[in-house]
């Protein structure tokens, strides 16, 4: 059995157990620790941390950080003079997790994300 799928067969042993109705949000956090060499197949196997989600009674949300530094970045109005000088992006990384910390919570909102859901960042 490879990795990535020792990591699923943990992942769903482990989403299976009940949830505390009394553990906060913070207690509720779940990390797959995975090699980076194992990225590209980890992605392709999303759907299927998906179903152990939902077959374990979750509700089953993806928020994807793939593309948001370049979009963050591109939207900057000194876009241009960051990539001629990036050491220049050290003063602006602050306001790039402000950016994310936004993002996230509007995709929160917006999919309505409960005590009873799993959200995945990919």
């Amino acid at each position: 059995m490879n990795r990535v799928k020792r990591l699923l067969v943990s992942y769903a042993r482990f989403i299976c157990v009940p949830w505390r109705d009394d553990a906060a949000a913070a207690q509720r956090v779940i990390f797959c620790v995975y090699n980076e060499n194992e990225e590209l197949r980890l992605r392709a196997k999303v759907d299927e941390f998906e179903i152990a989600t939902r077959d374990a009674g979750h509700e089953w949300f993806v928020f994807d950080l793939t593309n948001t530094f370049a979009d963050w970045l591109s939207g900057q109005r000194y876009a241009e003079s960051y990539f001629q000088k990036p050491g220049l992006l050290s003063t602006l990384l602050p306001q790039y997790l402000i950016y994310n910390t936004d993002q996230f919570s509007a995709f929160l909102q917006e999919k309505e994300a409960g005590n009873n859901s799993v959200v995945a960042l990919k």
